[in-house]
C-alpha cells in the first residue's frame, strides 16, 4: 500500500500529468505535492482547490438519492465521508480532477491532478486516480 510520496509518483506517470497534490480539504493544506502548480504556488493551489472540494462535499444536493446509513441517518454516506467521489473542472488547456480519499478517520483528504488537455486522457486518469485513492495509506 503506497504512502503519499509513492502515490504522487504514480499519478505523475499518467499521460499528460502536469502536477499533483494530496490535500486536506478542511484546512486547505497540501500534505504532499509533485510537478508543476497551475499558478506556480503549490500551497495556494491546495487552498484554492480545497475550497472547491469543500463546496462539493458539503452540499446536500449531491447527497440526494443516497441511501440512509446508520452512521448518519441523513443519506450523506458514512460519517465524515463526502457523498461525492470526484470533481472535474475543465479549463481551456487542462483538467483538474479532485478525487476524494476515504480514510478510517475523517475522510477529509483528496488527490488533485492537473492534467494537460492535449496530452492527457481524462477517462483513464479518473479511473487510475480512483484506484490510487483506494490504495493510499495515510499515516
Amino acid at each position: 500500500m503506497p504512502g503519499i510520496d509513492e502515490c504522487l509518483l504514480d499519478v505523475m506517470r499518467l499521460p499528460g500529468a502536469r502536477g499533483a497534490a494530496v490535500v486536506d480539504w478542511t484546512s486547505g493544506l497540501a500534505l504532499g505535492t509533485i510537478g508543476d502548480s497551475p499558478n506556480g504556488d503549490h500551497e495556494a493551489t491546495a487552498a484554492e482547490t480545497a475550497e472547491v472540494a469543500r463546496m462539493a462535499a458539503e452540499q446536500p444536493a449531491f447527497a440526494v438519492g443516497l441511501p440512509e446509513t446508520p452512521a448518519t441517518g441523513d443519506g450523506t454516506g458514512l460519517a465524515g465521508t463526502p457523498p461525492v467521489e470526484d470533481v472535474i473542472v475543465t479549463t481551456r488547456s487542462g483538467y483538474h480532477i479532485l478525487r476524494f480519499v476515504e480514510t478510517d478517520f475523517d475522510s477529509s483528504v483528496f488527490l488533485h491532478l492537473w492534467l494537460d488537455r492535449a496530452e492527457g486522457n481524462l477517462a483513464l486518469a479518473r479511473i487510475r486516480l480512483g484506484e490510487m485513492a483506494e490504495r493510499l495509506v495515510l499515516a
